[in-house]
């Protein structure tokens, strides 16, 4: 998509060089995000049994527990069909002469072994958990977590929440994080209108969070999970506005007289909102504080500059799409408009650009590359501008957003005549696919409210 053409699409539909596709990921290597051939640990992980009341939320406790582990890209899970008949609940289980060795050798060959089971107290589930370190020569030396203690609610929901307590304080063992917890924002139109929708990072839970039967898009999530900002046509012309994640209630936003606003986007710290807005003829970046107010400008050049981005590590620099070099390209500059640089070769075509948590890597898409002419994804090493590409063969690929683990991306993808989102980890491999019902599009992957 031309830059020229940005601004038509923000006024027809109000959404910013959005599209999709499914991916084709080679599985390459990212230095310090994901490596391909690294020999990753393996992990065995038991279905728990419960007595009494328990029993019956076990289900989901082992599902939930195993897709967050699984789900993680950092380690590798033992098939539960090579483990042994007798599993262990309770450290005393293991015994000489035996002791880990039916866990360490083949079929099973883990490393480390998740293991417990769970009872009923003063009306909670109590699980106890266990994690394994099987290198280690005896059962003592080998408890990393040894009959922790969890406590929730008795119900699928309290089930849920003990999975998610285990494996986040497994993979903090390992120096990795779950996904658990946090949320994805997005728009679809499958109510007849664009609105703004959320779920939980599996898919699950999908709700909607807007109502304005109108075209509302280009959601932006605060640090902190509590802020949802996107553009809107509910009154009319383009507005920002602004409403809380968890009841949905429009929180006070001054926007610019202008016939064109778009492209959100909150600083790290919560206090200021960055946007692109058509003042004079061309759609430049302002900033103004979280409820409008000291607006000023960032860009003034007559080329057409969308999409800010703050770098979530040092608050002070942003990435931004322009078009003053003909081509709308990947640029970066520091937040008050100074030292301003073109990171992309000014081929093609460059949009929906995304900071990794760390602030080392950028995803964004792009025409160039393998099957030029269609969007694809690209992640960049922001240090020596080393890109490599993600997707390939399967048509638009678009909107890609870093996790909170900053191992995975969300993005939406458009097979045919719809556009789905689908997340995978950051070397194009894992793919999976989220949403099925209407257009799904432009996600927003961010912490859940702590």
């Amino acid at each position: 998509m031309k830059t020229r053409n940005i601004t038509v699409l923000l006024v027809a539909a109000g959404l910013l060089v959005t599209g999709a596709i499914v991916l084709a990921g080679q599985g390459v290597d990212i230095p310090g995000v994901i490596t391909k051939d690294r020999e990753l640990p393996v992990i065995a992980v038991t279905d728990m049994r419960g007595s009494g009341a328990s029993q019956q939320f076990m289900d989901v406790f082992n599902k939930t527990l195993w897709d967050e582990l699984d789900n993680t890209g950092q380690i590798r899970l033992a098939p539960k069909t090579s483990y042994p008949l007798q599993v262990p609940q309770q450290p005393g289980d293991f015994q000489p002469p035996t002791l880990f060795s039916e866990w360490t050798r083949p079929p099973v060959s883990a490393n480390y072994l998740v293991f417990g089971y769970s009872a009923v107290q003063d009306n909670q589930i109590l699980l106890y958990g266990n994690f394994f370190n099987l290198g280690q020569p005896d059962v003592r030396s080998a408890q990393v977590i040894g009959m922790q203690r969890y406590y929730a609610p008795l119900s699928n929901e309290g089930a849920k929440r003990l999975a998610c307590q285990f494996a986040a304080d497994i993979l903090k063992q390992i120096g990795s994080e779950g996904s658990c917890g946090t949320k994805i924002y997005f728009v679809s139109d499958r109510t007849g209108h664009k609105e703004i929708w959320s779920m939980d990072y599996d898919g699950s839970n999908q709700k909607q969070l807007t109502r304005y039967n109108s075209i509302s898009g280009q959601p932006a999530v605060s640090a902190d999970g509590k802020l949802v900002a996107f553009m809107t046509y509910a009154g009319g012309n383009p507005q920002i506005r602004i409403h809380t994640t968890d009841t949905g209630r429009r929180q006070t936003f001054i926007n610019p007289v202008t016939s064109t606003v778009g492209t959100p986007e909150f600083t790290p710290d919560g206090k200021n909102l960055l946007f692109a807005a058509s003042l004079d003829g061309w759609m430049q970046l302002l900033m103004a504080g979280i409820d409008g107010g000291g607006m000023h400008r960032i860009s003034n050049v007559k080329a057409i500059e969308v999409s800010p981005r703050v770098n979530p590590k040092t608050g002070s620099d942003l990435l931004f799409i322009s078009g003053r070099s003909g081509h709308q390209q990947l640029w970066r500059m520091n937040l008050d408009g100074t030292d301003r640089e073109m990171l992309t070769t000014g081929e093609g075509d460059v949009a929906n650009p995304a900071w990794s948590p760390d602030g080392h890597h950028i995803a964004f898409c792009w025409t160039r590359g393998y099957e030029p002419g269609s969007f694809n994804i690209f992640v960049m090493d922001i240090a020596d501008r080393k890109y490599i590409q993600l997707t390939t063969n399967s048509g638009r690929n678009e909107n890609p957003w870093w996790a909170p683990d900053g191992v995975h991306l969300v993005f939406s993808s458009k097979r045919g005549p719809v556009t789905q989102i689908y997340t995978m980890l950051a070397n194009g491999t894992n793919v999976r696919q989220l949403t099925m019902q209407g257009n799904n599009l432009q996600p927003v992957w961010a912490k859940g409210i702590e």
